[in-house]
């Protein structure tokens, strides 16, 4: 559901849907992508991308859903965000929740986002994101604009 490759992709598994609403899970192991072993678990600041590729699976959903393509969005910046835990814990799995809080026509859109330890709440924020209709255009357009 997600526009990304091995090894970039971060989540493992998708939980559930629900309109404007996506629930996921990363299961934290030796092979997890940033698992840092002198830590024995993944740096708290990874949770930010477990938020983003949350947010382009419910975006891959809607588009399936559609019958539209999954197309490449942009984490363009966080607010209010919060980190109660220094790292994600070998051997653990959280658990993240992105609802989308507003979106324009133009793919601009702001999503909460809140990642759980079973029951506790471990990080959150609302993520900004961008997603253009036709990336191939909106990348063209951006480097003329930088040419200028």
């Amino acid at each position: 559901m997600i526009p990304h490759r091995d090894p970039m992709i971060l989540i493992d598994r998708l939980i559930s849907y629900e309109t404007d609403s996506l629930l996921t899970q990363v299961d934290i192991s030796e092979l997890s992508p940033y698992f840092d072993a002198e830590l024995e678990g993944v740096p708290n600041y990874v949770g930010i991308e477990y938020m983003a590729q949350s947010i382009a699976a419910l975006a891959g959903v809607e588009a399936k859903s559609r019958g539209d393509i999954i197309r490449v969005g942009f984490l363009l910046g966080t607010r209010k965000l919060q980190m109660h835990i220094p790292k994600y814990q070998l051997g653990e799995s959280y658990q993240t929740r992105v609802t989308r809080l507003y979106q324009e026509e133009s793919g601009l859109a702001v999503f909460d986002c809140q990642i759980f330890h079973g029951q506790t709440l471990v990080a959150t924020a609302n993520v900004n994101v961008f997603q253009p209709q036709d990336i191939e255009t909106y990348i063209s357009e951006s480097k003329q604009e930088e040419n200028k």
